[in-house]
């Protein structure tokens, strides 16, 4: 695991799950479905806690979204899902929350944005019914401000106030300020009606690195309250993906950070799971928390033109996706476990040596053989056209061997 120094922060219980303080940092993610169709959410929901997800938001914007949540609830839990449900308020959550005490209590958090609560006389009124709520079903709140939506009125004073300064910031610095007291003169009015620092968490989403990185820092620097990470926008494809770990990842190595997600935009009927993957992904890269097993595979290159080894090591990142729910419950432990699978002679008899299990296969031009490390002993050889079938069958057994001995 890292070393880098953990940023202390306040710890919150959002259901079973705790987020900040020592605990470990917690992947969550959202629905893109119509909450109102029950059917669809509790589906995408599992998926979501199959995956890995330990916080799963969902959206609720209009009267039948918000009836729908008890349902959701109780049908996930006759299916032996018990991931905590976020709420996510904009505009009318405050009414939504009142007219459906059943809603109210069956979410495990509520999150607010403060640019959009309400708007001049209304704002701090509407803020404080959904305050209000929390504090009569004892559920924490995550302060979520988004430059997408922010305060204009906190903004226009900021702006106003920089332009007669005998220093003036730039009106990037500005806007970066603007999100950093929105989020904190928002908690403290939280905590002045009656809501505990435990219970509340912050986030500051903006679409860009940089951004990311000054503002959460600015937090940081100001607040020990939970900080929910993420670059909200981020993206499709390798453009998200890179630019959510690029600025997380300083983040988390500085420290900061207690729970993060990755917004990624799916393709058309993608898969929603992708963004709890590359989540899980980023935190066990930079080695902050394991998943599953780690599978090192060269590149390839002149030597390795066949696709064998291309080939078995996304059979066996496969076989690591579909089997590790079943192997965490009953190996625990598993998911420390790093495998090897190489493409040819040169560096591929290291590497495996240095896994817990791994495989060289013969590169251009080598003997059609490929020797098995196990442990970082040379336990067989492999020949003939099985090898990938032959070296999964391995991997499994060696999990029973490692993990399953003494299990009742």
């Amino acid at each position: 695991m890292s070393t880098a120094a953990r940023r202390h922060s306040i710890p919150v219980a959002v259901g079973a799950i705790t987020v900040g303080g020592t605990a470990p940092i917690v992947v969550q993610s959202m629905t893109n479905t119509d909450t109102a169709d029950i059917d669809a959410t509790v589906k995408q929901v599992a998926d979501l806690a199959r995956a890995g997800s330990e916080l799963v938001r969902i959206t609720v914007d209009r009267d039948a979204a918000a009836k729908a949540v008890p349902h959701i609830r109780d049908k996930l839990a006759a299916r032996g899902v018990t991931v905590p449900l976020v709420g996510d308020f904009h505009y009318i959550g405050h009414t939504l929350l009142q007219d459906n005490p059943a809603c109210a209590e069956a979410l495990a958090k509520y999150r607010i944005n403060p640019g959009n609560v309400g708007f001049k006389a209304k704002k701090d009124k509407q803020f404080g019914a959904i305050i209000e709520q929390a504090l009569t079903y004892q559920k924490p709140v995550r302060i979520g401000v988004n430059w997408g939506s922010l305060d204009q009125d906190l903004l226009t004073h900021l702006m106003d106030e920089n332009a007669t300064s005998a220093t003036p910031k730039t009106a990037r610095a500005v806007m970066h300020e603007a999100i950093v007291q929105s989020a904190l003169l928002s908690a403290e009015q939280a905590e002045n009606m009656g809501l505990g620092a435990e219970r509340i968490i912050i986030s500051a989403k903006v679409s860009a690195v940089q951004d990311l990185i000054a503002v959460y820092s600015l937090l940081a620097d100001r607040c020990k309250y939970a900080l929910h990470l993420g670059l909200t926008e981020a993206g499709m494809g390798s453009k998200g993906i890179v630019a959510s770990t690029a600025g997380m990842g300083i983040l988390l190595q500085q420290g900061i950070g207690d729970t993060i997600r990755v917004s990624l935009t799916p393709e058309p009927g993608g898969d929603r799971t992708t963004e709890v993957k590359v989540a899980q992904e980023i935190l066990q890269t930079m080695g902050l928390r394991a998943f599953m097993p780690i599978v090192a595979a060269c590149p390839g290159c002149g030597r390795t033109t066949s696709t064998v080894f291309q080939e078995l090591a996304r059979d066996v990142q496969f076989m690591i996706r579909d089997r590790m729910p079943d192997w965490k419950q009953s190996y625990p432990g598993v998911e420390n476990l790093t495998f090897a699978v190489m493409g040819c002679i040169v560096n591929g008899p290291g590497e495996s040596k240095h896994a817990d299990i791994g495989i060289s296969l013969p590169g251009t031009g080598e003997q059609p053989a490929a020797p098995v490390f196990i442990d970082g002993k040379k336990a067989m050889t492999l020949r003939g056209p099985n090898i990938t079938a032959e070296f999964k069958t391995l991997v499994e057994n060696y999990i029973e061997k490692r993990f399953g001995a003494g299990r009742a």
